[in-house]
C-alpha cells in the first residue's frame, strides 16, 4: 500500500484525471520542480524506480538522498554506487516454487507462535498471485485424449499439494491461486494479471496510480516487462520477505539501452530474432544490469515479439529487458480485454510521468548497443545453452561437430565429412552411430529428434509464431507429410486463449494430423516434465549410446534437463519445432534438403510449407479478439470440477500429515533462539564438489525426472512410494527430504574432484566415491563444514530457491566461485550461505584444486563490510599451504544482517515475534 510520509516528497504529489476518474500519483517533473534532481533523461525503466522511492520515502528505509543519487546516476553516465529500498506492487508465483514459499508460511506460523507471537502476523502483505502451471507431464500425447490423461494423471500425482495450495488460499489474506490447467503463470500475468499502471487506496482514503511493478519465484517473470510492467524473478526466499513487507535492497543499476531499428524479413520470427538478441548481450555482459529497448524499430515490433524478448532476461544475463509505454502497449491493453479506463490512465500516467517513449526518446544508458532488425535470420540455439545462436543454415553442420566432439573426433575433419555428398573421407571415419529399435520398421541415430515440443511461455504466448506453427501444419498435411514415427510431438499453450484462437482459424485440426494434439496447458517439456519416451526408443538410445535430440519453442535447454534420453537440446520458433518433426532429424539442413516426400513421391522443402508473413497477420488478425481473453479470464480463479472438488482444512496453522511425501515441516526454524547470532570464521572446511563454468541451478537442483537408485527415489522407495507415482523434484519441493537428497544430483553434472564420472557424486570422508547426499551427512556427522567451488556464471538459469535451500542443508557453509548469477547468489545470502569470489586471477585450475584440500576463510568475525575482501588459507593434501584472497559477495548491510540471522526468514520471523 503506498504510504505518504516523507516530507520533501509529499510536495511531488499531484492528481491527474483519466477516463471520467480522478487518481493522485507521486511527479517526477514535480520532484525536479522541487529540487530533488535533474530525472528527465533517466530511462524508462529507472523511473519506475525512482517513483516507487518518491512514494516510500519515509526519511529512514528511502531518504531524499536515495532520490537524488538518480539525478546523480544520469550526471555520471549511468553509474552508481548507491543502495536503495525497492518495495514492488505485487508478488507473483507458480506452484513448483510458490509450494515451498507456502511451506515456509506455513512452518514460520509455528515459529512465531513458538517465540511467543501471534500467527496471525504471518500473511503477505503485498498482493500475491500463484498460477500452478508446472505439474502437467506429457504422459499421453499425439491422440485426441492426451490432454484429458494429462490433467487425470496430474491431479492423482498432485493431490496432496493442491490440497496444501488451497488451504494456504484459505488461510492467508492477499493470497490467490490460478486453478491448474489454467495457464502459465507468465503468459496469465502478460494477459490478465497486469495493468501497467496500478491502482490502491492509501492510509487517507484517496485512490493512488503507481506503476505496476512485481518480482516473481520464476526468472521469465521479466516477460511482463514487454507490457511496461517492471518486474524480475528472485528466489523463492526473497519474494517471501517482499510478501511480508521487506523491501528489496538492491543497488541502482546499470541500464544498458538497446537500439532496435529497421523491421523483420520475410521467413524470420521473433523467436530468431530473441536468439540474436540472447547471443549478443551474453557477449556484451550484463548481469545485474537493466537493460531497455528503444529505437524506431519499436514501432514495427507488436508486443507479442517484445513480451518474448522479454521473457528470455535471463538467458541474456540481465535483471529485466523493459519496454516503455507506447501506442503498441496500449492497443495490446486493448485487445487482451483491459478495461478501458484502465487503458485511459495507462496513456495519461505514462505521458504525465514521464514513462512515454515517443518518436525522440534518447535517454542516457550506461552503455548501448545496436541491431538491425533486418539482419536477423532464422536461427536456432544449442545443444545446451540458450546463446548457444545458431543459423539454421548452419545448423546441420553444428551438430555433427556436436558429434564429432562426444566421440573424440577431429572437429575440422568432421566439418569436411560433413560436405561431402559420399562416405566420409580416409581422414575421419564418420562418428555418427545408428541403431535399428526393437520391434519397430526405422532405425534412428545421432541426431534423431525424439521430441518436438511447442511448449513454454516464451513463444506459445506469441499468436504470430503460434499461428505460423498451424500454418506449417495446414500446408504439411495437405502434401501428405506428418512427423517421423520417433518423434514424440507435444502442443502445450501458455493459455486458454491460444486454443480458442487456434480453433478459431481451424489450425489445431492441422496441428493434431502432425501430432501435436494438445497436452496441456502448463510449462511441460520446458522444465523437464517431458514424460517417457517410448521404451523401445528409451532403450536403443541407451543401449547404443546415441546423442538423441530435441526440439522445443522454449528458454531453456541445459543440459540434462529435457528429458534423461536426450543429450542435445535445442530452442526453435514454433513454426520450426513442426518442421523438424516432420524431418526428424538433426543431421539434415532444412534450408537445402528436402525434409519429406508428398503423395506423389516429390521431394518437398521447408520453403514448400513457410508461410508468409501476411498470410500469419490476416489470420491473428481475424481470430485473435478481445471476446477471446475476456470470455476465457472471466472465471480465472475458479477452476474446472477436479479444482472445485480438492477438500481441504479451514485452520490458521497447517496440520502437517506425517505420512505425507510431497508436504514435510521444515527444519529451518525450529528451535530458534529469539536472537539471532554473529558471522565467524570458517575453519577447517572440506570441499564437497568442484564444479566448472555455467553450473546452472538445474545442475545444482534438477526439477526433472529421477530413478529409484537415487538418494531421492530410495527415499520413497522406502516410503512404499512406486516409482510410477515418483513424479518429478520440481513437484516434491515442498519434502526438503526429497530435495535435499536432489541437490547437486542432476545426471549430467560433473564433479572434478572425480575423473569421467556424470552425476552428483563425490568423495567422502573415507575417501571413497559415493552420492553428495551421503557424502554430506557423513561429514556433518563428523562436525566438518563444507563448501562448494565453482567457475564462472555459477548459478545461472532458473530462480530456483531450492539450489539455495538444498545446498545449506546439506551443511554447506560457503560458496566460492569465480562469479555469480544474480537471483542464486541472492538466494545463498537468503539461506545464511555465504558466497565468496576468487580475485587475483585465482581460479580452481590455477589453485590446482583436487578435492583433498581443507579450507579455512578468516575476516568474518566482527565488523565485516560488505563486499570486503578476506584472506583464505588452503592447506593441501601434503601438507603445503598457500593463502589467497577472496572477495565475500555478501554486497549490501542488509545482507549481513540476514547471514548473521541465519537467513532472511529468520530475519523477518524474529522481527515480527518483536512487534508482536
Amino acid at each position: 500500500m503506498p504510504i505518504t510520509v516523507g516530507q520533501d516528497t509529499a510536495k511531488t504529489r499531484r492528481t491527474l484525471t483519466a477516463g471520467g476518474a480522478t487518481y493522485a500519483y507521486y511527479s517526477i517533473p514535480a520532484a525536479e520542480a522541487a529540487g530533488l534532481g535533474d530525472f528527465a533523461r533517466l530511462p524508462a525503466a529507472l523511473k519506475v524506480v525512482l517513483e516507487n522511492l518518491l512514494r516510500f520515502e519515509d526519511g529512514k528505509t528511502v531518504t531524499v538522498d536515495d532520490i537524488r543519487a538518480f539525478s546523480d546516476w544520469a550526471a555520471n553516465g549511468g553509474q552508481s554506487v548507491r543502495e536503495i529500498a525497492y518495495r514492488p506492487a505485487r508478488v507473483l508465483m507458480q506452484d513448483f516454487t510458490g509450494v515451498p514459499a507456502v511451506v515456509d508460511l506455513a512452518a514460520m506460523r509455528d515459529g512465531i507462535k513458538a517465540l511467543g507471537g501471534d500467527p496471525q502476523k504471518i500473511n503477505p502483505l503485498n498482493p500475491v498471485d500463484l498460477v500452478i502451471d508446472h505439474s502437467v507431464m506429457i504422459d499421453e500425447f499425439g491422440t485426441p485424449r492426451a490432454f484429458q490423461m494429462n490433467v487425470d494423471r496430474e491431479y492423482e500425482r498432485n493431490i496432496e499439494r493442491y490440497t496444501f495450495l488451497k488451504w494456504g488460499q484459505n488461510a492467508f489474506d492477499n493470497f490467490r491461486v490460478v486453478p491448474p490447467g489454467t495457464g502459465i503463470c507468465h503468459q496469465v500475468n502478460l494477459e490478465y494479471l497486469a495493468q501497467t499502471v496500478w491502482t490502491d487506496t492509501d492510509q487517507t482514503g484517496e485512490t493512488v496510480a503507481y506503476p505496476d511493478t512485481l518480482v516473481g519465484t520464476d526468472s521469465h517473470t521479466t516477460m511482463v516487462n514487454g507490457l511496461g510492467v517492471l518486474g524480475w524473478g528472485v528466489g523463492g526466499i526473497e519474494a517471501e520477505a517482499a510478501m511480508l513487507g521487506q523491501p528489496v535492497s538492491m543497488l541502482i543499476p546499470e541500464v544498458v539501452g538497446f537500439k532496435l531499428t529497421g523491421r523483420m524479413v520475410e521467413g524470420t520470427t521473433a523467436t530468431d530474432l530473441v536468439l540474436k538478441v540472447v547471443a549478443m548481450l551474453r557477449k556484451k555482459g550484463v548481469v545485474n544490469k537493466f537493460v531497455e529497448f528503444y529505437g524506431s524499430g519499436l514501432d514495427h515490433l507488436p508486443l507479442a515479439d517484445r513480451a518474448t524478448i522479454a521473457n528470455m532476461a535471463p538467458e541474456y544475463g540481465a535483471t529485466c529487458g523493459f519496454f516503455p509505454v507506447d501506442d503498441e502497449t496500449l492497443r495490446y491493453l486493448r485487445q487482451t480485454g483491459r478495461d478501458e479506463g484502465r487503458i485511459a490512465l495507462v496513456e495519461a500516467y505514462a505521458r504525465e510521468n514521464g514513462l512515454w517513449r515517443g518518436p525522440d526518446y534518447e535517454p542516457v544508458y550506461t552503455d548501448r548497443l545496436e541491431l538491425d532488425m533486418g539482419d536477423v535470420v532464422p536461427a536456432i540455439s544449442g545443444p545446451k545453452r540458450p546463446q548457444d545462436h545458431t543459423p539454421l543454415d548452419r545448423a546441420a553442420e553444428s551438430f555433427f561437430n556436436v558429434v564429432a566432439e562426444y566421440r573424440g573426433e577431429d572437429e575440422s575433419a568432421a566439418a569436411t565429412a560433413m560436405a561431402s555428398e559420399g562416405p566420409a573421407p580416409d581422414a575421419m571415419v564418420d562418428p555418427r552411430k545408428s541403431a535399428k529399435v526393437a520391434g519397430q520398421d526405422y532405425e534412428i541415430r545421432d541426431g534423431s529428434v525424439v521430441i518436438a515440443s511447442i511448449t513454454s511461455c516464451t513463444n506459445t504466448s506469441n499468436p504470430y509464431v503460434m499461428i505460423g506453427a498451424g500454418l506449417v501444419a495446414r500446408k504439411a498435411r495437405a502434401l501428405g507429410l506428418t512427423r517421423k514415427p520417433w518423434v514424440k510431438t507435444s502442443l502445450a499453450p501458455g493459455s486458454q486463449v491460444v486454443s480458442e484462437y487456434l480453433e478459431a482459424a481451424n489450425l489445431q485440426e492441422d496441428l493434431d494430423a502432425i501430432g501435436f494434439n494438445l497436452v496441456g496447458y502448463g510449462c511441460t517439456t520446458c522444465i523437464g516434465n517431458s514424460g517417457p519416451l517410448a521404451e523401445e526408443i528409451s532403450k536403443t538410445i541407451h543401449d547404443n549410446d546415441l546423442i538423441a535430440t530435441s526440439v522445443l519453442s522454449g528458454n531453456r535447454n541445459f543440459e540434462g534437463r529435457i528429458s534423461p534420453d536426450v543429450r542435445a537440446n535445442y530452442l526453435a520458433s514454433p513454426p520450426l519445432v513442426v518442421v523438424y518433426a516432420i524431418a526428424g532429424d538433426m543431421n539434415i539442413d532444412l534450408t537445402r534438403e528436402p525434409i519429406g516426400t508428398d503423395r506423389d513421391g516429390k521431394d518437398v522443402y521447408m520453403k514448400d510449407i513457410w508461410p508468409t508473413q501476411k498470410e500469419i497477420a490476416d489470420l491473428v488478425e481475424q481470430t485473435v479478439t478481445r471476446e477471446a481473453f475476456r470470455s476465457k479470464y472471466a472465471d480465472v480463479f475458479k477452476g474446472d470440477e477436479k479444482w472445485q472438488a480438492v477438500e481441504t482444512t479451514d485452520s490458521q496453522t497447517y496440520d502437517w500429515p506425517p505420512t505425507s511425501t510431497y508436504i514435510q515441516n521444515p527444519p529451518y526454524f525450529q528451535g530458534m533462539g529469539a536472537t539471532p547470532g554473529a558471522i565467524g570464521d570458517l575453519e577447517g572446511a572440506r570441499a564437497l564438489a568442484i564444479l566448472g563454468d555455467m553450473v546452472t541451478t538445474d545442475h545444482i537442483s534438477p526439477a526433472g525426472s529421477f530413478r529409484d537408485t537415487t538418494p531421492a527415489g530410495r527415499y520413497l522407495v522406502e516410503r512404499q512410494v512406486p516409482v510410477r507415482e515418483f513424479n518429478s523434484y520440481g513437484s516434491r519441493r515442498g519434502n526438503h527430504e526429497v530435495m535435499m537428497r536432489g541437490t547437486f544430483a542432476n545426471i549430467r553434472i560433473r564433479n572434478e574432484m572425480l575423473q569421467g564420472v556424470e552425476g552428483g557424486y563425490t568423495l567422502g570422508p573415507d575417501g571413497n566415491q559415493t552420492s553428495i547426499f551421503e557424502a554430506a551427512m557423513a561429514w556433518k556427522a563428523e562436525g566438518v563444514p563444507l563448501i562448494v567451488i565453482g567457475g564462472e556464471q555459477y548459478g545461472a538459469g532458473s530462480s530456483r530457491d531450492w539450489a539455495a535451500k538444498g545446498t545449506a542443508l546439506l551443511g554447506v557453509k560457503a560458496v566460492i566461485a569465480e562469479s555469480f548469477e544474480r537471483i542464486h547468489r541472492s538466494n545463498l545470502v537468503g539461506m545464511g550461505v555465504i558466497p565468496f569470489e576468487f580475485t587475483g586471477g585465482d581460479t580452481r585450475r590455477t589453485l590446482g584444486l583436487k578435492g583433498d584440500e581443507t579450507f579455512s576463510i578468516d575476516g568474518l568475525a566482527g565488523d565485516l563490510k560488505p563486499l570486503a575482501e578476506v584472506p583464505c588459507t588452503i592447506t593441501c593434501g601434503d601438507g603445503t599451504t598457500k593463502t589467497i584472497t577472496l572477495k565475500c559477495r555478501i554486497d549490501t548491510a542488509i545482507e549481513k544482517e540476514y547471514v548473521e540471522h541465519g537467513g532472511v526468514l529468520h530475519y523477518v520471523l524474529r522481527d515480527l515475534a518483536r512487534t508482536a
